[in-house]
């Protein structure tokens, strides 16, 4: 884009056309229909959201409704060329500019979007290809949206370490992230996040250090999301390789079967449902012999919050889920080391069973943990929180807790469900409840729910 296609509307808004960066040049008749259809069926509030939450990025808000406010007026229309397309913007945040110019990385970012928000509507959602009420073409349907977006080209070992943890951290936890990140970059590792701020950000910064350093040209830096939380979390500058998942359920799916080995940072309710996601998948009895390196890891200063969510887990999953699992504490080099020993453990596991280095599909993932939760209060209130039932389906109905407080937190229908109705309620065995309230309890004092605004809670447990 020349320094003219961008016209300055305000101090905070911009006017551009931009094209396409070896995402997608080219949309169908049908697609471009889609796309600037703004009744049902069309595509043009969704990938105006996600677009306007890319472009966002490197603020420091995680409020969406403040952002949709800010940027009432924004705007973006699909231009058909002699080329190809591109995408007019009107409006658009200042931020994603330099001297006029769109930031590389950026517009990137801009056309994944689209790429995944075009591919998920006509291939997966609208073809007949894929019942998405059946668990193997839910996870077909994550592998072709994956595929589709290259993240599946990798030859090589195994290599990519999935990173979680909080968008809202402190500048200790934040740096300590980093220095794992470089530790895991100066030993060839990729790094794989939920591709926001915070947690998502720090182990992505140090690997592109520590890959410099080894003259790794080639490093991964995927980034994982979804609508509901892009514009809460919006894509870091250094991730690479972007996609959107459908939901949060798809998108954690992905994170599993893509990732090779696991470190889990502080985080708040978010990186909750993310523990309890996976330990619910590892407790499957179907899942006994796959290996899974994962370590909770973090400065000394954030020793309480570990104390913490073990408890958690040891009170409400059993010894058997905290065997799944290592604490480190400020041993960056040590986290790095555990997971190049386990991704040996996982190489020789694949390469036993005739599995793919690059997709796992010999992981079980129970249909709990597939199908979509439609959070709501009534679905909140209805969720069976009891002792008496098997390990991973516990998991999953305390994941589906979590997955509502991020929802009432950060996500735009969440919100409007809590401004509406007040706090979502959480019934159950006061043996479960107890805990839960108790961890919950202790993000809000230690500000992990939100980066910015005064935190009110969007729950009430009732015993």
């Amino acid at each position: 884009m020349s320094t003219r296609d961008a016209e300055i509307s305000g101090n905070d808004f911009i006017d551009a056309r931009v094209a396409p960066r070896g995402s997608l040049e080219s949309l169908s008749q049908r697609e471009m229909e889609q796309l600037q259809g703004r009744g049902q069926g069309g595509l043009h509030r969704l990938f105006r959201q996600c677009a306007l939450a890319v472009l966002n990025s490197g603020s420091q808000s995680d409020d969406p409704t403040a952002l949709f406010e800010k940027y009432r007026d924004f705007e973006v229309e699909i231009v058909r060329e002699s080329f190809g397309v591109k995408l007019a913007l009107r409006n658009a945040p200042a931020l994603a500019f330099v001297d006029g110019q769109m930031i590389r990385g950026v517009k990137e970012h801009l056309f994944a979007v689209l790429r995944d928000v075009v591919y998920i509507a006509t291939e997966i959602v609208d073809s007949e290809r894929f019942d998405l009420q059946e668990p193997a073409d839910i996870t077909n349907a994550v592998f072709c949206i994956l595929r589709n977006a290259r993240t599946l080209e990798h030859e090589g070992r195994p290599d990519l370490v999935v990173c979680w943890g909080g968008h809202s951290i402190s500048r200790v936890e934040y740096d300590y992230t980093k220095l794992v990140g470089y530790e895991l970059g100066l030993r060839g590792l990729d790094v794989c996040t939920g591709c926001g701020p915070g947690a998502m950000k720090g182990p992505m910064k140090g690997a592109t250090i520590g890959h410099a350093k080894q003259r790794i040209a080639a490093g991964r830096y995927i980034g994982l999301t979804e609508p509901g939380i892009v514009a809460a979390e919006p894509p870091n500058a250094i991730v690479n390789h972007l996609v959107i998942m459908p939901d949060i359920e798809k998108r954690l799916e992905a994170f599993v079967r893509l990732g090779h080995g696991f470190v889990i940072f502080p985080g708040g309710v978010g990186t909750a449902e993310e523990i309890l996601y996976l330990l619910g998948i590892l407790l499957d009895p179907g899942n006994v012999m796959q290996p899974a390196p994962l370590v909770l890891t973090g400065p000394a200063e954030s020793a309480s919050w570990f104390a913490q969510i073990n408890e958690f887990i040891g009170l409400t999953l059993g010894r058997e889920a905290q065997a799944r699992y290592r604490i480190i504490v400020d041993d960056p080099a040590e986290v790095a080391r555990t997971m190049v020993q386990g991704m040996e453990r996982v190489r020789r596991h694949r390469r036993e069973v005739g599995d793919s280095y690059n997709f796992d599909w010999t992981l079980r993932i129970p249909p709990d943990f597939q199908m979509p939760f439609d959070v709501s209060h009534q679905s909140v209130a209805a969720l069976d929180l009891h002792l008496d039932q098997p390990l991973h389906q516990r998991a999953a109905n305390l994941r589906r807790v979590f997955s509502a407080i991020v929802a009432g937190n950060v996500k735009e229908k969440g919100i409007r469900q809590i401004a509406a109705h007040g706090p979502f309620e959480i019934r159950g065995d006061a043996r479960l409840l107890q805990p839960l309230d108790s961890l919950l309890a202790a993000f809000v004092a230690q500000q992990r729910m939100k980066i910015s605004g005064e935190y009110r809670p969007v729950y009430r447990v009732v015993s």
